[in-house]
């Protein structure tokens, strides 16, 4: 038996950063139409934090350790000002891997301004090359067109690329290898997601999952790949690079099939500024309060510390229990 989470010291490294809970898809698996539509009631603007007020968060992160700031969504292109962020984080003291995760429609338009505010990499969501498969993921009926030129553009504008699939059984398991050479042919990295029970409303089920195990029996019936090196504690993905392009990567992140939970890493600032110690976390903890009564730096760093250190999350772990649980949506807390 594995011992209790909370008996293992995880450093805190990794921090995703929620800039809206609006996005310009409507994915089936992330903000389902019937839920997400015209008249859902997102986030009013003064309960969503400012530039200033994420900068400080994220400088109190990183006084703890962590050397990964990632911004996220919602779609985090549709921010305005998402550059005057970029730089105001770029500015924290330490070293930092800066980057963004985007569905990489608006990328296009952005992407030499966020390099020259300091952005190191883009990750991108890109579940099918299909327009018919991808019209029917991304439930607004749009084109992967945008999302490709976007990638050209931050691969032209020196950022670094990172290609995000998420494959679900029956919907697009084609698109596998077709997303492979795509990659290939540009040099990115690509990992493959299993499908996950995010938030409430994407009518999860286990069956619906296809194991990394057979993604990468599929792909190994058409490219030649060998396992990276070992990763590093907090790594979520399994890494392996073409024999004959090394430096081309494909990787698998595998919380259903193979959870990670004990080696997690990451923390999540909501765009309202609730701290959440795991992806599948029933409630988050209130830092937004802290930052706009007056807390110092170092209390917003103590209060950080506590939450991280008190956190017993192993959702991945004990999905196979069951049960009804309440989850923050994706679109809200991030990937």
């Amino acid at each position: 038996m594995q011992p209790p989470l909370d008996t293992l010291q995880r450093p805190l490294r990794d921090l995703r950063i929620s800039v809206t809970d609006r996005c310009n898809f409507r994915c089936h698996y992330c903000m389902p139409a019937e839920i997400f539509g015209p008249g859902y009631a997102f986030l009013p603007k003064p309960e969503i934090l400012t530039h200033e007020e994420i900068a400080r968060s994220a400088s109190a992160f990183s006084s703890l350790g962590v050397e990964k700031l990632r911004i996220t969504g919602g779609e985090p292109l549709l921010r305005r000002g998402l550059s005057d962020l970029v730089a105001m984080l770029s500015e924290i003291p330490g070293h930092h891997d800066l980057a963004i995760t985007t569905n990489g429609v608006l990328l296009g338009r952005h992407a030499n301004s966020l390099k020259e505010a300091g952005l190191h990499r883009v990750t991108v969501s890109l579940d099918a090359l299909s327009e018919e498969v991808f019209s029917k993921m991304n439930g607004v009926g749009a084109s992967p067109d945008k999302v490709i030129a976007g990638v050209d553009a931050a691969i032209s504008a020196g950022l670094g690329v990172k290609i995000n699939c998420v494959v679900q059984k029956g919907v697009n398991e084609q698109e596998v290898l077709p997303l492979a050479e795509f990659a290939r042919d540009r040099g990115v990295t690509l990992r493959f997601i299993e499908f996950m029970d995010t938030g409430n409303t994407n009518r999860w089920q286990l069956d619906q999952v296809v194991p990394s195990a057979d993604l990468l029996e599929k792909l190994k019936s058409r490219f030649d790949l060998e396992a990276s090196q070992s990763p590093l504690l907090g790594e979520t993905a399994k890494r392996y690079q073409h024999v004959d392009q090394p430096e081309v990567e494909i990787g698998f992140i595998s919380s259903v099939s193979q959870p990670f939970c004990r080696d997690c890493n990451r923390a999540r600032l909501s765009a309202d500024g609730q701290i959440f110690t795991c992806l599948f976390a029933e409630k988050g903890h209130d830092l937004k309060s802290l930052l706009r009564s007056g807390a110092t730096d170092a209390q917003l760093a103590d209060e950080v510390s506590r939450i991280w250190h008190r956190r017993s999350d192993r959702y991945s772990e004990i999905r196979a229990e069951g049960g009804e649980r309440t989850k923050p949506e994706m679109s809200y807390i991030g990937g």
